[in-house]
């Protein structure tokens, strides 16, 4: 069959266009990802406040007797500190990503088959939630602990929790 190069040009920018928009992304078997929202912090300050730096010491026991392969975030200051006494705590460094419209896609290649904890914000967790169909509202509050793993016939299950003071 010949296909015209015009069509072939067509199909592959349509493509092209459907990967780059946030497109739905499968939830692979044996992955576990540990979704939280950075801890508290006053106004717009970049840095976390008294509560937050608590919460982010709290995720430590939140997640204990968890198994947890890697931490990733964005590379905001308030991100990497809410994730700095988990990594602290289980030895592990937090890896950046950047938290563009593929973060979903991006984090589940990432997190194939291991168990990973995304530390972000309210914009890049609702990317995350949308990209991988998740159900209900998305986690957004601090101290918000959604934990993300597959269900029936390749959907993803969340379990809820939340932590901190």
């Amino acid at each position: 069959m010949r296909i015209s190069r015009r069509r072939f040009c067509l199909t592959l920018c349509a493509a092209t266009v459907a990967g780059c928009t946030g497109a739905r992304v499968a939830y692979p078997v044996g992955t576990t990802l540990y979704l939280v929202r950075h801890g508290d912090r006053t106004g717009s300050d970049e840095t976390l406040n008294s509560r937050g730096q608590a919460r982010a010491a709290a995720l430590v026991s939140a997640l204990d007797g968890l198994p947890i392969d890697a931490i990733y975030s964005p590379g905001l200051q308030r991100n990497l500190d809410t994730a700095a006494p988990l990594a602290g705590a289980r030895g592990l460094p937090v890896t950046r990503l950047p938290a563009d419209a593929m973060i979903g896609a991006t984090l589940i290649r990432n997190a194939r088959g291991r168990h990973v904890v995304w530390v972000g914000n309210k914009d890049n967790l609702t990317s995350i939630w949308e990209a991988l169909s998740l159900p209900g509202p998305v986690g957004l509050e601090y101290g918000d602990l959604s934990i993300v793993t597959p269900g029936a016939q390749g959907a993803a299950r969340v379990e809820r929790r939340r932590f901190g003071p």
